[in-house]
């Protein structure tokens, strides 16, 4: 795999984690309103941009197991961090989703706040 290639990878993985990122900060504030309908439809665009990460991950990967051999450029690590962070928080925003979803049915937080 050429060089310009593994870059056009890692800048297709940065973006798609980007935006699998932000959908799921997104999908937190929308909790927070308690708009909760609005979050999960926050994390559902959240998983679909993950999946297109993951795409291009897989796409590297095969390669490799295929027997391409490639210097790791920079560019590369800093965009598997990006889809992991990406992964972790969307896995996380579902959490706190569901944390306040049940703590408003359950009583424990007061009517009329967004804490």
């Amino acid at each position: 795999m050429e060089k310009e290639e593994l870059y056009q990878l890692s800048f297709q993985l940065i973006l798609y984690s980007g935006n699998a990122r932000s959908f799921a900060m997104e999908a937190m504030q929308e909790a927070k309103k308690r708009n909760f309908e609005s979050a999960r439809s926050k994390i559902a665009e959240s998983e679909s941009e993950l999946l297109q990460a993951h795409k291009y991950q897989t796409q590297l990967i095969h390669a490799e197991a295929g027997g391409d051999h490639f210097e790791l450029p920079i560019l590369l690590v800093h965009a598997q961090d990006h889809l992991m962070t990406a992964m972790t928080l969307k896995d996380l925003a579902i959490e706190m989703i569901d944390l306040r979803e049940e703590f408003l049915h359950a009583g424990t937080v007061k009517e009329g706040t967004a804490e």
